[in-house]
């Protein structure tokens, strides 16, 4: 299969038409590509809050509700562009209303059929608890699907190896990111590089580039898309599938075979997955004495 994860811009929105025509582009794009599964980052909807003018995308808590009362017509036109595309389509996330209170950090998955599922974020960050104050949202979830059996960690989640595991029978663990620095950016990547060598899957980062000045929410944003692998047979010794350049705005692309997975899982140089059970606590407690 095709592969394309996002670097993606975000855009002040004079127009619902115009969020439109941005998300058909980037589409047909990618699916002029070959790409069969796309991969927006976290928190690319923030742009959304922009629709309802600059003093509403210059507050927090404001552009968080204002972006979570338009998901329904997100939902809608995602459906329309996977079926007309015959895509997978993961969407970037969004603070969502759940009905718990506060919203969860919620990424949307369409399929080529009009089906439509979600994963929400596990673990929040420091500025998601304070002062976005963003739930964790429901359990993980295993997507059954044409192109093999897909997980999302969305981005810090990626950093915990036990929410990984859970995704152990997952042939992709989708990524999409948004971070500030160039430190949480790798931050995220090199979560998602071990998710890739433990579980001896393809993992596939995306990312939010660029400033924007309007937003307090995602006013300052680093990174690139990438797809990696464990380095081993089958797959680039660097475990790098491909990778995008630094804060250049785009889709970067990447051949993913099954069979390749399947392959490392059963004879690879090493075997990390089949041998998780071998971690078992082997800690002792020793005291030197001064010499």
């Amino acid at each position: 299969m095709k592969l394309a994860t996002a670097a993606y811009p975000l855009s002040w929105l004079d127009s619902w038409a115009q969020y439109e025509d941005k998300l058909a582009d980037w589409v047909a794009q990618a699916t002029g590509q070959g790409a069969q599964l796309l991969v927006f980052p976290e928190y690319g909807a923030m742009e959304l809050s922009s629709l309802d003018g600059a003093e509403v995308a210059g507050d927090l808590e404001r552009s968080i509700r204002a972006v979570s009362d338009r998901m329904e017509e997100v939902y809608t036109l995602h459906r329309r562009l996977a079926v007309k595309y015959n895509a997978y389509i993961l969407g970037a996330s969004a603070p969502v209303n759940a009905g718990q209170g506060r919203p969860v950090n919620r990424a949307a998955f369409y399929a080529p059929s009009g089906g439509q599922d979600h994963q929400d974020k596990q673990i929040m960050t420091r500025f998601e608890r304070d002062p976005w104050n963003i739930a964790p949202g429901g359990p993980l979830k295993l997507f059954d699907t044409a192109l093999g059996r897909i997980g999302v960690l969305i981005c810090y989640d990626s950093e915990f190896p036990l929410l990984g595991r859970a995704l152990s029978e997952a042939d992709l663990i989708l990524v999409p990111s948004c971070t500030e620095a160039l430190s949480g950016y790798w931050r995220v990547r090199i979560g998602a590089m071990a998710r890739a060598l433990e579980n001896q899957c393809v993992t596939v980062m995306a990312s939010v580039v660029g400033d924007n000045d309007w937003s307090e929410a995602v006013d300052r944003n680093t990174g690139m898309g990438g797809v990696f692998g464990p380095p081993d047979v089958g797959f680039p010794e660097t475990g790098v599938l491909a990778q995008g350049r630094l804060n250049r705005p785009g889709w970067t692309y990447a051949e993913v075979d099954l069979d390749a997975i399947a392959h490392v899982r059963a004879d690879g140089g090493v075997l990390n997955r089949s041998h998780w059970s071998e971690q078992d606590p082997r800690v002792e407690s020793v005291t030197l004495s001064r010499l």
